[in-house]
C-alpha cells in the first residue's frame, strides 16, 4: 500500500503541469488581457480630453486607434509580461527562469540611473557584435551612504553607529527612512542590494566611514535583451534589469494588477471568509444528509420516503445562484418580507457591536447564502447514503445478524451502517479544499468578499496573477484531498488495501 500512495503523490506533479498549463496558455492567448484594458483605458481618457487621433499603424490598430510610440508599447508589454515567448514566460511564473523584477532601456554609451545614487551605462564588446558589458558608477552611492550617528555605548557592551542614506533636503542634510544601526566591523544588508559596513577611520582621523560591497547589485543586473536599430546607421536599444528567480517554487505568486499588491496578500484576506462558509456548509451537508438518508433507507417506500425524495430532488433542480437570488427578493426587504440582510458577510460597523449582537449579526448574514451553497448537494448525499445502506441491509451478513434476535437498531448502526460509509468518504477527502468553498455566482449574487467572488472579479479582469494563484491552491487541494479520500477508504473497511 506504501508503493500505491508513493506512486499517487509522485502523480500529482504531472498533473498538477498539466493543468497549470493549458489554463496559463489560454489565458496568454484570449483576446482582451490586461495590456489591451489598459490600452482602451488609455483610449477612453484620450477621447475624454479630445486627443484621441486615427490609427496609422498595425500596433495602432492593436490599441484601439491611438498612436502610442514604441518605446511605450514596449514597455507596457515588458511590464505585463508579454514581452517573452509562452513557454518562458510560463518557465518564469513557475520560478525556473530569472525573472526581470525591474528594468530601464539605454543605447550604448549612454548613463542611466538604476538604483538610489548609481549610474550605469551599456558597453558594446568587441566591436561589431552584440554582445554587452554593463559599467557601474558608485560615486554617489559611497557619497549618500554614511554614518549619520554614534550611538553611546553601554555599559560592558559595543559601539554601535548608524549608516544611513542622507540627502540635501531644503537646506539641512537629513537622514532618511533607509538608516540601519551596526557594530563597526559587521556587514550588513543595505536597501539596493548592497552590502555596507562601518570602519574606524585612521588613528590620526576621528570618525567613522562607510564601506560598501556592491558585488551583489554586479551580479543581478543584466543586459536582458536588445532591439535591433530601426535604420541603418542607429543604435541598439539595451534593456537592462534585475534578475531574479522568483516564481511560485519560491513562493511569490506574482502581483495583482486589479488590487496592485501581491497575490498572496490578497489571497490571504479571503481565507476567514471561504473558511467559515466551507466548514458550516460542510459540517451541515454531511450532519442533515447522512442521517436524513439512514431514514430514508429504513422507511423505504414509505410516505416520508417519497416526500423527502421529493423535497430534496426539487432542490437538487434549482441552480443555488438562483435559488439565492429569489431568497434574497423574499426575505431581504424586496416586494414581500424584510427578514434578511440582502448580502454581505457583516453588516457596516461590526467591530463596535457587542459580543452578543457580532454573534446574532454574523448567523443573520449567514442563513441564506449557505442554504444556497447546501441546496444542490443535499439529493447527491442522501441518496447515495440511502443506497448504499439499502444494498448492506440485504447483505448477507446483516441476514445473519437478524437470524442471531439482534436488535434492529444494534444491527442497523452497528454492522451495516459502517460499511455504508465507504461511498461517503468520498467527499470526505475533499474537506481539505472547503477553504476554496463556494460558487462564483452565489457570492456574486449576496456580495460575499470569498474566493467565489475573487476569482469572479479577477476573471472578468483578466487579472491573470490571481486567476493562477487560485488554481494553484484549488487543484494542490484537490489532488491532496483524492488522496486523502483513498486513505479515509482502507481506514473505514479493512478488506480494502492498494496494491
Amino acid at each position: 500500500m506504501t508503493s500505491y500512495f508513493i506512486r499517487r503523490f509522485l502523480l500529482i506533479i504531472p498533473t498538477f503541469l498539466g493543468i497549470t498549463i493549458l489554463v496559463f496558455t489560454i489565458m496568454q492567448l484570449v483576446p482582451g488581457g490586461p495590456l489591451e484594458q489598459e490600452l482602451l483605458k488609455l483610449q477612453a481618457g484620450m477621447m475624454m480630453s479630445g486627443e484621441a487621433g486615427g490609427g496609422t499603424a498595425g500596433g495602432d490598430m492593436a490599441s484601439g486607434g491611438i498612436e502610442i510610440p514604441p518605446d511605450a508599447m514596449e514597455e507596457m508589454r515588458r511590464f505585463y509580461g508579454f514581452d517573452k515567448p509562452i513557454p518562458v514566460r510560463y518557465l518564469r511564473w513557475l520560478g525556473l527562469w530569472p525573472r526581470e523584477m525591474e528594468g530601464v532601456s539605454l543605447r550604448p554609451g549612454q548613463w542611466k540611473k538604476l538604483i538610489k545614487g548609481v549610474d550605469v551605462r551599456v558597453v558594446e564588446e568587441p566591436e561589431g557584435s552584440r554582445d554587452f558589458n554593463i559599467e557601474y558608477d558608485f560615486t554617489k552611492l559611497n557619497e549618500k551612504w554614511q554614518i549619520a550617528e554614534v550611538l553611546d555605548t553601554p555599559p560592558g557592551g559595543e559601539q554601535e553607529v548608524v549608516i544611513a542614506w542622507l540627502k540635501f533636503k531644503g537646506s539641512w542634510v537629513r537622514k532618511m527612512e533607509d538608516s540601519l544601526t551596526v557594530r563597526p566591523g559587521e556587514w550588513i544588508e543595505l536597501p539596493g542590494d548592497v552590502r555596507g559596513r562601518a570602519l574606524e577611520a585612521p588613528e590620526e582621523e576621528y570618525g567613522y566611514r562607510v564601506e560598501l560591497d556592491t558585488k551583489p547589485l554586479e551580479k543581478r543586473w543584466k543586459v536582458t535583451s536588445f532591439e535591433e536599430p530601426d535604420e541603418e546607421g542607429g543604435e541598439p536599444k539595451v534593456i537592462v534589469s534585475w534578475t531574479k528567480f522568483s516564481g511560485l517554487l519560491t513562493g511569490d505568486l506574482g502581483k495583482s494588477h486589479v488590487f496592485a499588491m501581491p497575490v498572496g496578500k490578497v489571497i490571504r484576506k479571503r481565507f476567514p471568509v471561504s473558511i467559515y462558509f466551507g466548514l458550516i456548509g460542510f459540517l451541515l451537508s454531511y450532519l442533515v444528509c447522512i442521517p436524513l438518508g439512514v431514514f430514508k433507507a429504513i422507511r423505504h417506500g414509505s410516505r416520508f420516503d417519497m416526500a423527502t425524495s421529493a423535497i430534496v430532488f426539487l432542490g437538487y433542480s434549482i441552480p443555488g445562484w438562483a435559488l439565492g437570488a429569489v431568497l434574497l427578493v423574499m426575505l431581504g426587504g424586496g416586494s414581500f418580507w424584510e427578514v434578511f440582510p440582502l448580502g454581505e458577510f457583516r453588516s457596516a460597523g461590526w467591530d463596535e457591536f457587542t459580543l452578543w449582537h457580532k454573534m446574532t449579526d454574523q448567523v443573520h448574514h449567514t442563513i441564506l447564502p449557505v442554504i444556497a451553497y447546501m441546496v444542490g448537494s443535499f439529493a447527491s448525499l442522501t441518496v447515495v447514503m440511502k443506497n448504499s445502506l439499502l444494498e448492506n441491509l440485504g447483505q448477507d451478513y446483516v441476514r445473519t445478524a437478524f437470524a442471531k434476535g439482534l436488535h434492529e437498531r444494534k444491527v442497523v448502526f452497528v454492522h451495516a451502517f459502517r460499511n455504508s460509509l465507504i461511498p461517503i468518504a468520498t467527499g470526505l477527502g475533499h474537506l481539505l479544499s472547503l477553504i476554496l468553498a463556494g460558487s462564483y455566482l452565489i457570492e456574486k449574487v449576496f456580495n460575499i468578499q470569498g474566493f467565489g467572488l475573487l476569482g469572479y472579479t479577477s476573471i472578468l479582469k483578466r487579472d491573470y496573477p490571481v486567476v493562477l494563484g487560485i488554481l494553484v491552491i484549488g487543484s494542490l487541494l484537490r489532488l491532496f484531498g483524492n488522496i486523502f479520500s483513498d486513505i479515509l477508504y482502507a481506514v473505514i473497511d479493512p478488506r480494502i488495501r492498494f496494491k
